[in-house]
């Protein structure tokens, strides 16, 4: 999930370097809202000590 969010990022940050700014604005949105749900999830098997792997 931290992957995605690290791509949407990536897009995010060259789209707006190229000047497309809906683009990037919708990656870097997209990107906040999975690196949200990832930090949530983490928390949650830290609290309830769930194996990962």
């Amino acid at each position: 999930m931290l992957h995605y969010a690290s791509i949407f990022l990536i897009v995010g940050l060259v789209a707006a370097m190229l000047g497309f700014w809906g683009i990037a604005g919708r990656a870097a949105d997209i990107a906040k809202i999975v690196f949200l749900v990832f930090i949530s999830l983490f928390y949650v098997t830290l609290l309830f000590g769930y194996e990962v792997i």
